[in-house]
């Protein structure tokens, strides 16, 4: 399908974070990494105004929330297990957010990858449009970095503070939303 199939709306971008199962060291045999949360935070572009954050709970299907991941993104395997399942979602990205019709970015490419991969392994329809921003490789251009820096660095570098809990979807979500806007006004 050509790229004229749907027509990509540039007034607003979708600033996605993704928290997945992880663990300290390799995963248990037969646990595979999924998407545990999707933090979402719109941007809209002629203002430069953060849309609400939100938080969207994916109950994992193929693993368990570990200590570890705990520690990490302070989620619990009781919290997520009230989440949605994955393609509901990735539904709800589509009808709340107009997400295929969009422009959306993450703070990298593992959450493209993350959602490419997942989507692929459970038959469901990718939520997005095919243009992806990749604030992280931005940032690094735009700031005549000689390497790319993770979110945290990012939001030193400009002058801010990190704004509610690291790792988690939407605060994280927020926080490169911010950082997009940034460099939308440079």
């Amino acid at each position: 399908m050509g790229d004229d199939q749907h027509v990509i709306a540039l007034d607003e971008v979708l600033v996605v974070d993704v928290e997945s199962t992880c663990w300290e060291g390799t995963p248990p045999a037969g646990e595979v990494s999924e998407i545990i949360e999707i933090g979402v935070c719109p941007v809209e572009v002629a203002s430069g105004k953060r849309g609400e954050r939100r938080s969207v709970l994916v109950r994992p299907s193929r693993s368990r929330v570990s200590p570890f991941c705990t520690r990490l993104t302070t989620l619990t395997a009781d919290q997520v297990a009230e989440g949605v399942s994955f393609a509901e979602a990735c539904a709800l990205l589509r009808k709340e957010y107009r997400s295929d019709r969009r422009v959306w970015a993450s703070y990298g490419d593992y959450d493209r990858k993350m959602f490419e991969r997942q989507c692929a392994d459970f038959g469901v329809r990718y939520p997005f449009g095919p243009r992806h921003l990749n604030v992280k490789t931005l940032f690094a251009l735009t700031h005549a970095l000689p390497r790319e820096v993770g979110m945290a660095e990012a939001v030193r570098i400009t002058g801010r503070k990190i704004d509610g809990t690291h790792h988690r979807g939407h605060d994280d979500a927020h926080n490169i939303a911010g950082l997009l806007v940034t460099l939308l006004r440079r």
